[in-house]
């Protein structure tokens, strides 16, 4: 038999609302929460560790808990709760009944790999919306990136909004977070080029060559981009604007030029 619990007033459930409120106490527990069958999938397959189910028997069978369990070596804590618990937990509401806690990891650049001798980065500086975290990890994730990293970020990358906007990429993409000087410093050492995207002394980014080990570095809306990267750029690249304004929402900027170093990169093959 599993834990059960009935009541919202309960001390687990009210820790767990904090867990998916706040990033500090996150972090010093080195935990977070997920929500759906294929975003605990995902983390699985990114190799995080799985600590608590949480479940709701109405709307998760124990079949379908007792097979998403049969392949881990560690067994995890369990506990039932009621639909009426799980609903004050759950942030969608067409929900699974499913939520997991795992082990966060450390998510810093020495831990990066890459398998390609010329890998293909997005940086992305100082995000403030998960949302957009999120759909710039689905747009790597679709383009099949080597890494992504985020330059001094303004929340942790296991808040529940970016785990829900990237449908679980966060935990599929090799991802690292760290300073722009530590980043810029780190891709010096890797031999890495660097493609800032910015409006200053910049080249239309359909003439850049990204064949050879490259970052494409792109900033928010308002700020762009620190100034460090545009003196450390190999070349400033920029996104003709056919209108009246010189900018776009960050992760479709990001994903122009992804996929434009693609194309590049498809032609070689």
């Amino acid at each position: 038999m599993y834990k059960q619990i009935s009541s919202s007033q309960n001390k687990e459930i009210k820790h767990l609302h904090q867990l998916q409120e706040k990033s500090r106490l996150r972090r010093k527990e080195g935990v977070f929460l997920v929500e759906g069958v294929r975003e605990t999938l995902l983390a699985l397959k990114g190799d995080f560790k799985l600590k608590k189910i949480i479940f709701c028997e109405e709307l998760f069978s124990a079949e379908k808990m007792e097979e998403l369990i049969s392949n881990l070596n560690e067994k995890p804590e369990i506990t039932a709760l009621s639909s009426e618990v799980y609903e004050k937990l759950a942030y969608r509401g067409s929900t699974e009944g499913l939520l997991t806690l795992f082990e966060s990891k450390e998510l810093n650049l020495d831990s990066l790999k890459f398998k390609s001798e010329t890998p293909l980065l997005l940086v992305a500086e100082a995000p403030e919306k998960p949302g957009n975290i999120g759909a710039l990890l689905r747009t790597a994730d679709a383009a099949g990136l080597d890494g992504v990293i985020i330059a001094n970020p303004k929340t942790d990358l296991f808040n529940p909004n970016i785990i829900r906007s990237s449908v679980g990429c966060v935990f599929t993409t090799p991802i690292a977070t760290g300073t722009t000087e530590e980043i810029i410093d780190f891709l010096k050492i890797k031999n890495i080029k660097i493609y800032a995207a910015a409006l200053q002394a910049s080249r239309e980014y359909t003439k850049t060559d990204y064949s050879g080990a490259s970052a494409i570095v792109v900033g928010t809306e308002a700020t762009g981009l620190e100034e460090s990267w545009l003196e450390n750029s190999e070349e400033n690249i920029i996104i003709p604007m056919g209108g009246e304004i010189d900018s776009m929402n960050v992760s479709v900027a990001a994903g122009i030029l992804i996929f434009e170093a693609r194309r590049q990169r498809s032609l070689q093959h």
